[in-house]
């Protein structure tokens, strides 16, 4: 890890000398400049995690500097300087983005704590824009899976609408991806710095939902013990997710439209009128159309909703992108889980590609992860490949089961064992759960392999 690096901006030299010392006593990268425009200068060209800025300085004063560093970087950690009788320049300082101010003549301990806070302060401030970057570039619409002309369309069409504040309306049947593509729209969005916010409609009663939704006054009902800010509050200058809209009540409805309509509402148990800023992203299974002939669906609120609709295919209109799929699946699981699988054998892509995958792309994934767990190989196989809510690996038995002498039953074992790891006897002796040395003596006694048998240790090859 890299030094974290000070630029102390004082024309005292004494001054500079003592905090020059302390800083790289701590362990830190350190400049000094004697005058404002000079400091200034060496801030914006050089990369500094905090600067120690005087107040008091010649040529260009410390608010000037601190005004010109702040708009050309405004995550860097300042720390101001002051003078009892400049205290007053120092809370105009604070308000213009200091971290901190310190007093002169000051304790170096203190201002060790405060340099420590401030780059502490930075250092998570460049954690969250990491962050805020990698959820950015993860839920890209770069990195869709497909080439199915239905799935290709819903992406092209999320893009266009990312950029928009429009409500968007999310269609297909559970496991399709529909909170994916919800993210997605929200990080490329102009509110990617904002909160996004998932609430699904299906999984609470009527009651909750609306205190989850709206929040709550302490006493509002039975067990509000306390005051609870709701999902529309959390989520203001961002997105909220409404999954399974189609799954609510009529009176829970009628609140939701106002707030989509009036962009404001009141918490359970409260007459006061609180505004938000919220888009919606609303996702359903059911066909709303439908639910709107039976009564069961405000034909307004889904105008309000249905600005722009994405359709979201099953797999089973897309299955030439399943072994695409499949195959990012065994990479993102071989990456959590360490293991070198390279490939899904033909005969198990073949399963793949034959079964309806009633439980669409989460089914997939599910199928794969448990893939990855079972194979100790290089490849899947088709004993691997869970098809239907099978949990566990299916094994195929001889009827009727063949009796072996146990000596045959090793040796066809050790075999199997060897040949799915690719003859590598480190890893084929850790799975059989014996040294190399004794695996090495199984191969002579069963005549398996004299060649890998006498090959030496440093020859063997590595797992990576």
């Amino acid at each position: 890890m890299s030094k974290k690096r000070i630029l102390v901006i004082d024309d005292e030299e004494g001054l500079r000398m003592v905090l020059a010392d302390l800083f790289q006593e701590l362990g830190y990268d350190l400049e000094t400049a004697k005058d404002g425009k000079k400091g200034l200068d060496l801030a914006l060209s050089g990369d500094f995690d905090l600067v120690m800025l005087d107040l008091s300085l010649p040529s260009m004063d410390g608010l000037e500097v601190l005004c010109s560093l702040k708009e050309e970087k405004p995550d860097i950690a300042v720390v101001m300087m002051t003078g009892f009788a400049s205290m007053g320049s120092a809370i105009k300082a604070m308000r213009l983005g200091a971290y901190d101010y310190i007093t002169k003549p000051f304790d170096l301990s203190e201002v060790q704590l405060i340099a420590e806070r401030a780059l502490e302060r930075r250092r998570l401030i460049d954690e969250n824009k990491y962050l805020k970057n990698q959820l950015k570039a993860n839920h890209g619409f770069d990195n869709v899976i497909g080439k199915n002309p239905k799935i290709q369309h819903a992406y092209v069409l999320a893009a266009q609408v990312a950029e928009s504040n429009a409500s968007v309306l999310i269609l297909g049947e559970t496991g399709t991806g529909k909170e994916y593509l919800a993210r997605a729209i929200h990080f490329q969005s102009p509110r990617v710095n904002g909160p996004f916010i998932k609430v699904n409609c299906s999984a609470l009663p009527e009651t909750l939902l609306e205190s989850e939704l709206f929040g709550h006054e302490k006493g509002a009902f039975t067990n509000a013990v306390s005051r609870r800010i709701g999902r529309f509050e959390a989520a203001d200058g961002g997105t909220l997710f409404l999954d399974e809209i189609g799954d609510i009540s009529l009176p829970v409805q009628m609140k939701l439209l106002r707030v989509l309509q009036e962009k404001e509402f009141e918490r359970v148990g409260s007459s006061e009128t609180i505004k938000v800023d919220v888009r919606i992203i609303a996702a359903t299974n059911r066909n709303l159309k439908q639910a709107i002939a039976e009564k069961e669906f405000r034909e307004d609120l889904y105008f309000r909703l249905n600005v722009i609709t994405i359709n979201l295919p099953p797999i089973c209109e897309r299955p030439e992108d399943v072994p695409e799929l499949a195959n990012h699946f065994v990479r993102k699981y071989c990456k959590e889980t360490g293991k070198g699988i390279e490939e899904i054998a033909p005969e198990a892509m073949q399963m793949l590609l034959s079964y309806n995958w009633p439980g669409n792309i989460r089914e997939l994934e599910n199928c794969i992860e448990r893939a990855v767990i079972f194979c100790h190989g290089r490849r899947i196989l088709p004993q691997h490949i869970l098809l239907g809510g099978d949990s566990t690996p299916q094994v195929k038995m001889e009827t009727p089961r063949e009796l072996k002498p146990l000596a045959q039953v090793e040796k066809e074992h050790i075999g199997f064992v060897l040949g799915e790891c690719e003859w590598n006897q480190t890893h084929a002796a850790s799975i059989l759960g014996i040294d190399r040395k004794t695996l090495r003596n199984k191969i002579r006694e069963y005549e398996l392999g004299t060649k890998i048998a006498e090959v030496e240790p440093d020859h063997e090859k590595t797992i990576h």
